[in-house]
């Protein structure tokens, strides 16, 4: 039996404003040590205001529908919504990550922990906080920081409206991986997340670990899913 087949496959969701390209220097990290990497785009992101978590949520279960055997399913930020929303509809989920992630109840949107929309009530396009960097890549190099903050694109206000109706982080396996010098909303995550997940782990750095340091990350995400890393706080 591989390394592969013992892992099984890992699904990455991104976060919000971001795509896909943000796991780039991640997966070949991933991909040597043995995960079946796949990835997740989110039609909330892709600039067509009518698409909300709900939406992402379908995307989400879609793929995850076509993958054999024991998946894992990695959630940063925003993307840890739709997964919840997702993930226990699928039967051969068996692990949730939140990687600096909301973990919602049912009845919350993303607005809730905030204490309601940041934006203008008929705002339908949210373009990314300013300045990105500060907010999501501190830490990482300059240049690389400049490219990603240019990759990042318009997300529905919807989705940040849209109220969890399912949270499967009460039903699956789930673990929250917390980043210490996270600008991005860290109250949010620091604070409520903990007593939701079975077990957390800490991280140095940015709310991004996926550009400023994939290979740590990568690390991380062994220890995470080894079945007996027991509680971490």
């Amino acid at each position: 039996m591989t390394e592969t087949t013992q892992r099984g496959a890992l699904v990455l969701v991104h976060g919000a404003w971001h795509g896909v390209w943000c796991w780039e220097d991640l997966l070949p990290a991933l991909d040597a040590r043995g995960w079946s990497t796949s990835t997740v785009d989110l039609p909330s992101v892709s600039g067509d205001p009518d698409l909300g978590m709900y939406d992402d949520a379908k995307a989400v279960r879609e793929h995850l529908a076509t993958l054999d055997g024991p998946v894992t399913v990695l959630a940063h930020s925003y993307g840890g919504v739709p997964v919840s929303e997702a993930a226990n509809t699928v039967p051969n989920v068996t692990h949730l990550i939140y990687l600096a992630a909301h973990m919602l109840q049912v009845g919350e949107a993303v607005v809730t922990p905030t204490g309601g929309p940041w934006f203008p009530p008929d705002a339908r396009l949210l373009p990314a906080p300013e300045p990105a960097r500060e907010i999501f890549y501190h830490d990482v190099p300059a240049q690389q920081a400049a490219e990603a903050s240019a990759r990042l694109r318009p997300h529905s206000a919807r989705a940040f409206t849209d109220k969890q109706t399912n949270a499967s982080w009460q039903t699956i396996t789930s673990t929250l991986i917390l980043c210490d010098e996270d600008r991005a909303l860290p109250g949010v995550f620091s604070e409520r997340g903990p007593s939701m997940a079975a077990a957390v782990f800490h991280l140095p750095g940015s709310h991004s670990p996926f550009l400023s340091r994939p290979a740590e990350l990568a690390g991380t995400l062994d220890k995470v899913a080894q079945p007996d890393h027991g509680p971490h706080r």
